[in-house]
């Protein structure tokens, strides 16, 4: 595989990775009570810290996407 094959799928792998973290943002901002009482019955957490767990899950996973997938086609994109 030579780097101009890996453009292609560096870009479709950041397109996939922002659609989850859209739909799980949108997710936990439409569904929020449903997805507390769910998760608050399994594991008996406060509303603060069940809100805290997921803006630090999103930044985590959006910190990721930025440093494994978006950097590296960037990068590409700017050597050929």
């Amino acid at each position: 595989m030579t780097p101009a094959d890996l453009k292609p799928f560096l870009l479709y792998c950041t397109l996939i990775n922002y659609v989850i973290l859209l739909i799980w943002f949108a997710a936990f901002s439409f569904a929020h009570d449903g997805l507390y009482r769910l998760h608050s019955r399994w594991f008996g957490i406060s509303v603060e810290r069940f809100d805290a767990l997921h803006y630090g899950g999103m930044a985590v996973y959006k910190i990721g996407v930025l440093l494994l997938n978006l950097t590296p086609l960037i990068a590409l994109c700017m050597l050929y």
